[in-house]
């Protein structure tokens, strides 16, 4: 390998750490949302943020004048959508009582700020289906009712 070839990818190592080090907090939050995992207690979230860095990773050099974000953003929700229906289950997070659907349609619009024309498109649905959607998620996210206090966990001797 050549010093030029190794000083690439040095750069390229550098740059996506970088954009790691700066995102990965924001996106893991969005995973752990569509998952309805409890903050602190995501293993799924974490290995579907680790799935769509690693193919952020791989396109690197192909997204120069893209936010990488946003693609990473986009990898994200489209593994979620293919694989959410095993994220349906009950792990105690906020948005539990949503299918993953319509989790997947209020991260996107609501903590992430994708127009609707844009969340449409990149799930494959209507903007007027993605506005249903995510009126009937918010009306039930409205409706739930607040979770009981968790009992504190007394150490046994």
């Amino acid at each position: 390998m050549s010093e030029r070839q190794t000083a690439q990818r040095r750069r390229r190592a550098r740059e996506f750490e970088a954009f790691v080090a700066g995102a990965a907090g924001r996106l893991l939050h969005a995973a752990t949302l569509l998952t309805a995992e409890a903050p602190g207690v995501s293993p799924h979230a974490q290995q579907l943020l680790t799935a769509a860095l690693a193919h952020t990773y791989a396109e690197w050099d192909r997204l120069r004048g893209e936010d990488p974000y946003d693609r990473t953003r986009q990898e994200l929700a489209a593994r979620f959508a293919r694989s959410g229906w095993r994220h349906h289950k009950t792990h105690g997070g906020v948005l539990e009582r949503l299918t993953p659907q319509e989790r997947l349609i209020l991260v996107l619009r609501l903590y992430e700020g994708v127009a609707e024309e844009q969340t449409a498109a990149l799930i494959g649905l209507p903007v007027e289906r993605v506005r249903a959607i995510c009126t009937r998620a918010i009306a039930t996210m409205r409706s739930a009712p607040p979770a009981p206090p968790r009992a504190p966990v007394q150490a046994v001797s």
